[in-house]
C-alpha cells in the first residue's frame, strides 16, 4: 500500500510514462506533466512538474484507488542515496521530510537515476 498517511517505505521500479494509469491525469492542473513514474506490484507513484502524486489501489478487483499529492512546496529537505558500484541488486533511495513533519522514504530498484529526481525536486523547490 501507498499513501501519504504515514511515514512509509516504498520499493518502487521505473515504468514508462504510457504504463502511468490514465485516471491520473484527471487529477492535473494546467500545465503539469509526467516526469518519472515508478510502481510496485499494483501502486504507482507518479513525479510531475508540481507534485509527488500516489495510487494505491485496493480490494481483490482494483478498482476502489486512492489518490495522495504532495506539492513540491512542501518539502522541508530531502536526501538522495546513490546506488554502490557493483550491487547485485541495485537500489537507490530517496528521503523527503515535509514541513507537516510527514517523511517519506521511498527505495528505488534497478537502474535510476536517482540524481535526475533529485534535480528534479530541487528546480520544483527551489524556484
Amino acid at each position: 500500500m501507498i499513501n501519504f498517511n504515514k511515514n512509509s517505505v516504498f520499493n518502487l521500479k521505473p515504468i514508462d510514462v504510457s504504463d502511468v494509469r490514465p485516471d491520473v491525469k484527471e487529477l492535473f492542473v494546467d500545465g503539469e506533466q509526467i516526469i518519472e513514474a515508478f510502481k510496485t506490484v499494483r501502486d504507482q507513484v507518479i513525479f510531475t512538474n508540481k507534485r509527488i502524486i500516489s495510487i494505491d489501489v485496493q480490494g481483490i478487483t482494483g478498482k476502489r484507488k486512492s489518490y495522495s499529492t504532495m506539492p513540491y512546496s512542501t518539502i522541508q529537505f530531502f536526501e538522495v542515496q546513490t546506488q554502490s558500484f557493483a550491487e547485485i541488486f541495485p537500489d537507490s533511495e530517496l528521503f523527503i521530510q515535509y514541513a507537516n513533519g510527514f517523511t517519506a522514504q521511498f527505495e528505488f530498484k534497478g537502474n535510476v537515476d536517482i540524481k535526475r529526481i533529485g534535480k528534479l525536486i530541487s528546480t520544483f523547490v527551489l524556484n
